[in-house]
Parts: structure tokens; sequence; C-alpha cells
């Protein structure tokens, strides 16, 4: 006996409905442009695996120019043009001690974020 062919469906409405009760309460909801963009401009600049390393590392430790570049396998000067775009976003902050310069996250919610992000990843490995 054959088996019956999958029955292909369509991931898309097959019927023209907005559900005006949902969609007023996800507006009153939804962020302003502004603040939309902003988030967009945070995740294009943690878009690369360097500097999600950099981040990650901070989110667990205060580190130096010197240990970041050994810890993500980078250049000196990779890791600090990095860490000045880091710093423009206000994603990250520094203090001199003598000659070194340690950063660390400037706040939690980006250590949330990551902790957040790569659990969802680990679930899907």
């Amino acid at each position: 006996m054959a088996k019956p062919a999958k029955q292909i469906v369509a991931d898309t409405c097959e019927v023209d409905f907005v559900d005006a009760r949902k969609v007023k309460r996800v507006q009153r909801a939804m962020k302003s442009a502004a603040a939309v963009s902003a988030l967009a401009e945070t995740f294009k600049l943690l878009g690369g695996p360097t500097r999600i390393r950099i981040a990650f590392a901070l989110s667990r430790e205060e580190l130096c120019v010197c240990d970041l570049a050994y810890l993500v396998g980078a250049s000196q000067s990779a890791v600090s043009h990095s860490l000045r775009a880091l710093r423009q976003m206000k994603l990250v902050k520094f203090r001199k001690e003598g000659k070194i310069a340690y950063y660390k996250l400037d706040d939690d919610h980006i250590a949330h974020l990551l902790a957040e992000g790569f659990g969802h990843i680990e679930e899907l490995l």
C-alpha cells in the first residue's frame, strides 16, 4: 500500500482578515521609531563574532585590551577599534589605571541580552 502524499501547507494567510483588537493592543505597546532604530543599530554593532566574544568576555570580567585581544584571537588594534565602536554606542566603558585601560560593560542589559541569546542558541544546538 502506498503512503499518502504529504499535504503542502502555505505559510501565509489564505484569507484577508485583521484582528483589530490584537492589532490595537500591539500598536499601544509598539516602541517608537527612534527606539527601534537604536536597537537595530545595537544589534548591527554586535553582529560580528569578534564583538560578540568581546561583549561576552566583558560580561564576565573587567579586562584590558591586551587580555581581550588574547581571548578573542585578534590584534590589539582590531580589538581597540571594536571597543571604540561599542563605547560610542554606550555598551562598554573604560577606566585608566596607569598606562592600562580596563573595559567593562556599561550596564547589565547587554549581559542579559547575551545570556538570553546564547540560551536560545544552545537549545537549538
